[in-house]
């Protein structure tokens, strides 16, 4: 089985990473693309809330818990001193669709935009390190920017930039 297309919105905390990506799956699935996010997570974080079962389930010791219902279902695995998993591994996870939108795995090799905002403009710019990092995404001017620059509430236009370097096929409304 073959990784579907696969493409990045990448930048420091609080530079517009989430509205993008949440937007451009919007644009996307407007578009017919059947469409999947990854989003890495640098703290601890968690779905579950003491006290529901799953969580009972996991504090138990259970590796994976799968919730299961008529609308949707989430299936949550506990590292338990196991190592972070690659991308490439939670990648082979999915199911299939058109397309992957990965929101942060700043130091992975996919295609990506840099989204960058006044607020977080002071950690400096992740392009000039990065060759993966083929445009960004903004909401102040770049005049001496090399890559392209799209606006950050221009969503359209980068998901036209997306497809075309991916070779997306439109589909059909």
């Amino acid at each position: 089985m073959t990784t579907p297309p696969v493409f990045g919105i990448t930048g420091w905390k609080n530079s517009g990473k989430t509205q993008l990506v949440t937007r451009l799956v919007s644009e996307f699935t407007a578009r017919g693309f059947k469409v999947s996010t990854v989003k890495h997570a640098h703290h601890n974080f968690d779905i579950d809330r003491p006290g529901a079962d799953s969580y009972r389930h996991r504090e138990a010791g259970a590796s994976e818990v799968a919730l299961v219902s008529g609308r949707r279902w989430a299936l949550m695995h506990e590292l338990r001193g196991e190592d972070e998993p690659s991308l490439d591994e939670i990648l082979a996870r999915l199911a299939p669709c058109d397309l992957i939108l990965i929101e942060g795995y700043k130091r992975e090799n996919h295609p990506k935009i840099e989204a960058r905002r006044t607020e977080s403009h002071d950690k400096g710019p992740l392009a000039p390190s990065d060759p993966n990092i083929l445009a960004v995404a903004t909401d102040h001017v770049l005049p001496n920017e090399i890559l392209p620059v799209f606006d950050l509430n221009d969503v359209s236009t980068m998901a036209d930039f997306i497809q075309e370097y991916l070779g997306l096929v439109r589909k059909a409304s």
